[in-house]
């Protein structure tokens, strides 16, 4: 939790504002053996893109940990702590082989699994490699990405599959990935602050998506059974606009299309991207992100398969300090919030309630974790097709003749269309109808249930 330093209420007041809180230790340090790190371990974690694994190893570092990852001549990828257990040496140097990956200082060999399969220079009777065994982990590859479970072995859970993933008439297709040097906590709950869309992606640094999101929306903020949405509603012309971004615990970004403009009714659209925030450690972050690529002619952007464009809206540091001092993005929306962002020193307002919404449910799953139980949105069941919500509808909606009335109307009406998709998920169903066209509900209720929520 955090404490407050005392509130500045006096002009040029600087003087008093001695008193610098520490971070939210509790949510924000992820390393071996702290709350949120134990709480993400408990989830597949995505490592790499498995084009990345060639003929040499790569060294990563995910949740505060030294590793390296590769892929071995059988073609099966191994993870495994950095440095070699005989005298140290880093595992990023080693020779890949049929069976695994060998040291380069004595050869010592190493299976995916963490198995010691030779120690060369060690007597031919030596039962050194059978009594010891090198820290690994268990990998899984889905639609061109390694992912990882680093938690507790017997407490492994199913690969979670998501709706967005199988949606009929659409690919996926692997996007950049980039690192931060922050706290992943700040840059995952980004997701769920719409209110900035208007002002540093639009009023501050021009429409970096489009003009419409100009438009501060009527907010609403809802949990699902894997996390939460927010419902940003907008007026354009005599349509409705309701926007819904996904934050999939714990730290999955699941984001609208960005050229929406509301002036075309559709029904639900799904989205544009998935994104995980991976914590390399407690100040650095990686965003490794799947695209979601529309096989019709013009459903998406032609650049929109194109992974060297980035997503704008300054997911990179400008190319200079002033230049993103005139046009800031989120990179350095994001970033310049320190290192690690201090909550202390913050002032929550009314447009803060999904920002304060995901942090809660970040801090019910580490409580779970703690007290022995699952925390939402972990996947038991295998061959599970997991529910999501983010999407753009623009319904048509006449202008009421009161501004106040209207702006209440639009939120009962985005309101209105999330618990109808909470109660039939609409990309769900579609999948349903192509496969298996019974049983979705089920799927949903149990969800419902394991997350505390009512259908």
């Amino acid at each position: 939790m955090t404490t407050r330093p005392t509130y500045l209420t006096t002009r040029f007041g600087g003087y008093f504002h001695r008193d610098v809180p520490e971070e939210d230790v509790e949510l924000s340090h992820v390393g071996p053996d702290t709350p949120c790190g134990e709480y993400l371990r408990r989830f597949w974690q995505p490592i790499c893109f498995s084009e990345e694994l060639k003929d040499l190893p790569q060294r990563v570092k995910i949740l505060g940990e030294e590793l390296v990852v590769f892929r071995d001549r059988s073609g099966v990828v191994g993870l495994l702590e950095l440095h070699c257990p005989h005298r140290g040496a880093s595992l990023e140097y080693g020779l890949i082989d049929a069976t695994g990956i060998r040291c380069c200082y004595h050869g010592w060999l190493f299976a995916v699994d963490g198995t010691i399969l030779e120690t060369p220079g060690e007597p031919a009777h030596s039962t050194l490699k059978d009594r010891l065994c090198h820290g690994a982990y268990p990998t899984h590859e889905y639609a061109g990405i390694v992912f990882a479970y680093m938690g507790p072995p017997d407490l492994q859970p199913s690969f979670p599959v998501y709706d967005s993933f199988l949606r009929p008439g659409y690919r996926l297709v692997p996007g950049p990935k980039y690192s931060w040097p922050c706290n992943w906590l700040q840059t995952m709950e980004n997701a769920m602050d719409p209110a900035h869309t208007a002002f540093l992606h639009t009023i501050v640094s021009g429409a970096q998506f489009t003009e419409e999101f100009g438009v501060m929306p009527e907010l609403e903020f809802v949990e699902t059974p894997v996390g939460m949405i927010y419902i940003g509603t907008r007026r354009v012309g005599q349509n409705v606009w309701a926007r819904m971004v996904e934050a999939v615990l714990p730290n999955l970004q699941q984001v609208a299309p960005i050229w929406e403009t509301g002036h075309q009714e559709h029904a639900f659209s799904g989205p544009m991207l998935s994104r995980w925030v991976v914590p390399q450690d407690d100040t650095n972050t990686m965003f490794i992100e799947l695209r979601h690529v529309s096989e019709t002619e013009g459903m998406t952007p032609a650049w929109w398969g194109d992974r060297t464009i980035m997503v704008p809206g300054g997911q990179l540091p400008a190319a200079s300090y002033q230049a993103g001092q005139r046009q800031p993005g989120d990179y350095e929306a994001q970033v310049s919030q320190r290192p690690i962002a201090i909550h202390g020193l913050e002032h929550i307002g009314a447009t803060d309630r999904g920002v304060m919404m995901f942090r809660n449910q970040t801090r019910r799953g580490i409580r779970a974790v703690q007290a022995g139980r699952d925390p939402a949105g972990l996947c038991r069941d295998a061959g599970t097709v997991i529910p999501t919500y983010c999407n753009d509808t623009v319904t048509r909606m006449a202008p009421d003749g009161d501004p106040a009335t209207d702006r209440r109307l639009m939120r009962e009406t985005g309101r209105r269309l999330a618990e109808s998709y909470l109660k039939d998920p609409p990309l769900l169903a579609s999948w349903r109808s192509l496969n298996s066209p019974a049983g979705h509900g089920f799927v949903v209720d149990q969800l419902m249930e394991a997350a505390g929520l009512s259908t």
